[in-house]
């Protein structure tokens, strides 16, 4: 007689459990260790096998655009705020994100490297430009600043974060960093 601590195969019908398990794991695994942690971590930690992983997601690629969409659906909603601090709540969110999920930018950079029609950069850029322009004609950001130059500082943010040896640091890093980037960034709010 089987145990109630013995696994049972439901088939078909764990398959949406797995899949969200997966995920779950490997945005864990991925803000913890890197884009690059082993596919076979992120099945143990989801408790399924790497088969399952692989029928899931059958490249590295395809589970990281899975994790990561959700960063970008939350980025949508934000540049959608058309509130006078709308730019400054996206910067912030992305700065956060940079900071805490820095796999974000590795998958970001092995995706334009894999797919060259991997359209991640473009879309950023296309999400960034109504809440800049917004905040060019509040005066909140020079008449000149366009998404590229907000592309830039987040490859700023990436590289201070990833490249200061204390990862408890990062954020205090990160914020010197921008102390010395051209004040139209807007401030930290505090706390944050």
């Amino acid at each position: 007689m089987p145990s109630s601590r013995t696994r049972h195969n439901r088939g078909p019908a764990a398959a949406s459990d797995n899949r969200a398990a997966v995920l779950a794991a490997a945005r864990s695994l991925f803000a913890d260790q890197g884009y690059h942690v082993p596919l076979n971590a992120i099945a143990r930690a989801a408790g399924v096998g790497q088969g399952v992983l692989y029928r899931h997601f059958p490249t590295r690629l395809d589970l990281a655009f899975a994790v990561f969409e959700e960063n970008f659906a939350e980025l949508e909603a934000l540049a959608a705020d058309s509130g006078p601090e709308g730019f400054g709540r996206l910067w912030h969110r992305l700065v956060e994100m940079t900071v805490a999920e820095a796999a974000f930018v590795e998958m970001v950079v092995d995706a334009r490297r894999a797919l060259p029609d991997y359209d991640g950069p473009r879309r950023l850029a296309a999400l960034l430009e109504e809440p800049l322009r917004r905040a060019r004609e509040t005066g909140s950001a020079p008449a000149t600043a366009d998404p590229r130059d907000v592309l830039t500082a987040v490859r700023m943010v990436y590289g201070v974060a990833v490249t200061e040896p204390d990862r408890d640091h990062a954020r205090a890093a990160v914020e010197r960093a921008l102390g010395l980037l051209p004040r139209w960034l807007p401030p930290t709010p505090e706390g944050g």
